[in-house]
């Protein structure tokens, strides 16, 4: 790891890129937001450089940053796209790939793109990652899961991010895997009640395989897991204001690999 003391005065460009949205702040080191966040529908189809001019939007809009921070969904590796789910996709989180979207993103270098873009230092991390930057305590072994349009997981131990695993596409259930268990259709489905019971069986169902010292729960959708379902998770889960994933961009510098 390779931490990156910046001056009190740094400002960073925090982009949180989800399924269904992408928002954006500048923050200073201390994580305070300098403009009122800004939200845009994600657009679809997404080829790379869509993506990369629909950031460089967002940031016309907002004050002057010096580096910018991105989290986007899938398999990043320094930069690299290794696997993401939904911008393969023809219309969206759900729809059909498109292989030819699926054979764009692999392999692209995000980083070096927003850098040469944006003309600033850029580091592009898995977004459950980002998220987890803006609320670990920094000891012991801390999981982060993300509920939105699916689950994300990002693991730091010592307030180190470890190496990302996209577990949460691992089958669950009948060939269902994590992600679709406890996803947004689901949500909408079975209704908040029966959805917040199967939140409750992942966690419970997580704990013998990583012994955590406190889980944070976040994402567009904690907000929506019932109060009986909160009393069972037990007092090392702590839900978190999905703020978290714009206030971890500054906080992302700290943490990221090297």
């Amino acid at each position: 790891m390779s931490e990156d003391h910046a001056p009190h005065g740094t400002r960073t460009l925090s982009v949180d890129c989800g399924g269904g949205s992408i928002k954006a702040n500048v923050l200073d080191a201390s994580g305070t937001a300098h403009a009122s966040a800004v939200r845009v529908p994600t657009p679809y189809p997404l080829p790379p450089d869509r993506l990369v001019e629909t950031i460089a939007g967002v940031a016309q809009t907002l004050p002057d940053a010096d580096r910018v921070t991105v989290g986007m969904p899938g398999m990043i590796r320094h930069g690299v796209v290794v696997h993401t789910p939904h911008y393969v996709t023809r219309s969206g989180p759900r729809s059909r790939v498109d292989p030819a979207l699926a054979a764009a993103w692999a392999s692209f270098d995000v980083r070096a793109a927003l850098e040469a873009r944006l003309a600033r230092p850029t580091i592009v991390l898995n977004d459950a990652e980002v998220h987890g930057a803006g609320v670990v305590a920094g000891s012991g072994l801390e999981l982060v899961l993300t509920l939105g349009t699916g689950l994300g997981s990002a693991l730091f131990d010592g307030g180190r991010v470890a190496p990302h695993l996209e577990w949460s596409h691992a089958p669950l259930r009948r060939g269902t895997t994590y992600d679709e268990y406890v996803g947004d259709i689901e949500r909408h489905r079975l209704g908040n009640g029966l959805w917040s019971r199967r939140v409750v069986t992942v966690v419970e169902g997580l704990r013998p395989v990583f012994h955590w010292d406190r889980v944070y729960v976040g994402g567009g959708n904690s907000r929506a897991i019932t109060p009986s379902a909160l009393e069972r998770l037990g007092d090392d889960v702590v839900v978190v204001p999905n703020s978290a994933a714009l206030v971890g961009g500054s906080r992302a510098w700290e943490l990221r690999t090297s």
